[in-house]
């Protein structure tokens, strides 16, 4: 079986976060189960050349072209990717495309769609109705029409199968199935028996993520553990790491926060294993495997009530769930629920749980045993 998995941006840094983790854990959990998956993605800031293979999966990379700017990441593409792209769907027996509104991912549905190949769709949380302009023009031309003749939508969570849905309410997606995102369980971090607790925040440092609520939890936290160390990790896609260091100034914890930037990827869970406790006290996060990463080494998590993994977590004592308000601010919260699981018992029973998660539930072995399945099932229907 030759899958082709098309996502919108690689970079060194991993800037796109999510949809390019999400496909590379697939691609190369395939290939060990003898499948050709490959890759097919725009890459940018690679110096000395764009990579042909992205942790052991053969990738077709495409320098990035910033044709719109404004848009951001939905306002790149690449001209010479866009002439290949029909020879490379050809080339493959399902094509999985890890949908936004962009010019990359919804070229490469809608030539799948033309070249009569079987469609997986996976939208990560990124698909649904909207009242913005552009985006609804680009539903007109195309989205809609890709998710009513998908073979199959992929979905993290009930709301997000809804919203995919309301995009397309005059017509019933031909087949909708969830599917979870997984991770390796890996080795355990050592337990803290001495030095001071290492609390931290990794993902890309923007609004929605709402690091200025970790940086608010610090006072709170360092009047109980003086010698605390906080570290603020990720690529600054927001530009808010230099204000965020201003605010700690400015409420007297300057000198417990460190912002280090994007952790190169072969080091993320070297650098999780040095955290007592992971927060993301983000409002909406559909299924971040930054969190799957901290508890497949033992980290326990501080999330909110909005994110993906939140019952789950909240079932297994993985961690603390907040009940966060959009229109609030929740950083007691998060240093209410950091307090409690840098309570050493607490926090073992946490840790421990939190790995008993990620073997249960998210084993990137038994998630990509289903997606295979799905491609078996398509594959016969069409």
């Amino acid at each position: 079986m030759r899958v082709l998995h098309a996502v919108t941006l690689h970079t060194p840094t991993s800037d796109f976060g999510g949809p390019t983790r999400v496909a590379l854990n697939l691609s190369r959990g395939l290939r060990e189960r003898g499948v050709d998956a490959r890759l097919v993605t725009l890459g940018d800031g690679f110096e000395g050349g764009l990579p042909d293979e992205v942790e052991g999966v053969p990738s077709f990379v495409f320098q990035a072209q910033h044709l719109l700017p404004k848009f951001e990441v939905s306002g790149i593409t690449s001209l010479p990717m866009l002439a290949k792209a029909r020879a490379l769907v050809r080339s493959a027996d399902v094509v999985h495309v890890h949908l936004m509104r962009d010019l990359v991912t919804l070229p490469f549905a809608l030539i799948a769609l033309q070249c009569g190949k079987p469609l997986v769709l996976q939208t990560h949380g990124m698909i649904d109705p909207t009242e913005k302009r552009v985006a609804r023009l680009v539903d007109v031309l195309g989205l809609r029409r890709v998710l009513r003749r998908a073979d199959t939508v992929l979905y993290l969570t009930e709301v997000e199968r809804e919203g995919v849905q309301a995009v397309v309410p005059e017509t019933p997606l031909r087949s909708a199935h969830r599917l979870v995102n997984g991770v390796s369980p890996q080795e355990r971090r050592p337990q803290r028996t001495e030095g001071p607790p290492t609390v931290v925040f990794m993902s890309r440092v923007q609004e929605r993520k709402r690091p200025e609520e970790f940086i608010r939890a610090m006072p709170a936290v360092l009047a109980e553990y003086p010698d605390a160390r906080f570290v603020l990790a990720g690529p600054d896609t927001g530009a808010l790491a230099a204000p965020m260091m201003e605010l700690a100034r400015e409420l007297g914890v300057g000198d417990s926060v460190t912002y280090i930037g994007a952790v190169e990827r072969e080091d993320v869970l070297d650098f999780l294993r040095t955290a007592d406790v992971y927060v993301l006290s983000a409002t909406y996060e559909p299924f971040p495997v930054s969190v799957l990463e901290a508890m497949s080494v033992g980290v326990p998590v501080v999330i909110t009530k909005f994110c993906g993994q939140a019952p789950e977590v909240a079932e297994y004592g993985a961690g603390v769930v907040t009940d966060s308000r959009i229109d609030a601010d929740n950083s007691a919260l998060v240093a209410r629920g950091i307090l409690e699981l840098l309570e050493p018992q607490a926090g073992e029973r946490a840790s421990q749980a939190a790995r008993q998660l990620v073997r249960d539930r998210f084993s990137i072995d038994a998630v990509v045993e289903e997606l295979h399945g799905v491609y078996e099932s398509v594959l016969k229907g069409s």
